[in-house]
């Protein structure tokens, strides 16, 4: 796992939903922020990996922008939304294996066309020559 939560910063607003009166007085919504570009935890290949497949996630300054106000405490939403990041930036880093083309085999070309042959069969006995 890379280790770039030094170099993550925290923004904080009032959320919405539950929570009655502290709703209203305490700003427990937390935004974790990454600038991408200068982050030291990434080489210059994983970078480009991460502003290609989490564009839509990015603003214009190169921030990665994770959100979250699931709980009452601004502590823990700030835990659950470095933990969110951390899973985006290993998801999109995953670099899935090239695909082996493989040919069919001889018996299973012949098995199909038997079948066709059993079907095309079937139909013709089917048929009423008038």
């Amino acid at each position: 796992m890379y280790n770039f939560t030094n170099e993550i910063f925290y923004r904080t607003a009032r959320s919405g939903g539950k929570g009655g009166q502290n709703v209203n007085k305490v700003e427990t919504m937390a935004e974790a922020w990454l600038h991408i570009s200068n982050s030291h935890a990434f080489t210059q290949e994983e970078k480009e990996l991460i502003h290609n497949k989490l564009a839509n996630r990015i603003n214009k300054d190169g921030y990665l922008i994770v959100k979250c106000s699931e709980t009452r405490s601004q502590l823990e939403n700030k835990h659950i939304a470095t933990t969110k990041m951390q899973e985006l930036i290993a998801a999109c880093l995953i670099k899935p294996k090239k695909r082996k083309p493989t040919k069919i085999s001889k018996a299973a070309k012949e098995a199909r066309l038997q079948s066709k042959k059993k079907d095309a069969e079937k139909k013709q006995l089917r048929r009423k020559d008038w």
